[in-house]
């Protein structure tokens, strides 16, 4: 992490990294403009690259950030007893809800890194690439398929519940008064709607 960065004060900090994390998430590392960042930020394109170095570096700074968040997140959320898949997710999108209270873009921008294709972005991101993705691992092994009723495919209803919710998230993004509450809302009303459909 940027020891120099963590210097400023925290309003500056989380207004450089939402600007970062919004771009990177909405255009790709490739299409991600550091003019549009800077803009976003309100801050100079030589304070960018004092903290940064260069626009690599700034990507790999908030990908570190945000897996490093995203897991506090999810540790201090999700309960590791729990073994039913719909309390699961709930708890895995109140983790999530937590962290887009301040990082509006961050799950945006971490789905949107596991499609990332630029070879300097990925070699950056490299080290902490398998550390998020561990952690889910570890929720999902807690998941008690046999406890769903015979005949449902857990796997493909876990899978089918992850598509539905990357589709309302990316469908309230459209939406210029996204609040993360109403998401988190909207996400238990499906995920109640399938429970009683599965355990009909």
């Amino acid at each position: 992490m940027n020891s120099k960065f963590f210097d400023i004060k925290k309003e500056k900090q989380d207004r450089i990294i939402n600007a970062a994390l919004k771009i990177f998430a909405m255009q790709g590392y490739r299409h991600g403009s550091t003019d549009d960042i800077v803009r976003e930020a309100a801050i100079s394109k030589g304070l960018l690259f004092h903290y940064f170095g260069s626009k690599v570096g700034l990507y790999g700074f908030v990908y570190d950030y945000s897996v490093r968040f995203m897991n506090l997140e999810l540790r201090s959320t999700v309960s590791a007893r729990e073994t039913d898949l719909f309390a699961l997710v709930k708890q895995i999108e109140c983790a999530r809800m937590h962290a887009m209270k301040g990082y509006p873009y961050m799950q945006q921008f971490l789905n949107r890194s596991l499609s990332e294709d630029c070879y300097e972005a990925l070699l950056s991101t490299e080290e902490k690439r398998n550390a998020l993705g561990e952690t889910y691992a570890s929720i999902d092994s807690q998941i008690d398929y046999a406890a769903l009723p015979g005949g449902v495919d857990g796997e493909k209803l876990r899978k089918m519940l992850d598509f539905t919710i990357k589709g309302l998230m990316t469908e309230r993004f459209q939406d210029a008064s996204f609040q993360p509450e109403m998401l988190y809302e909207e996400i238990c009303g499906y995920l109640d709607m399938v429970r009683q459909i599965v355990y009909r």
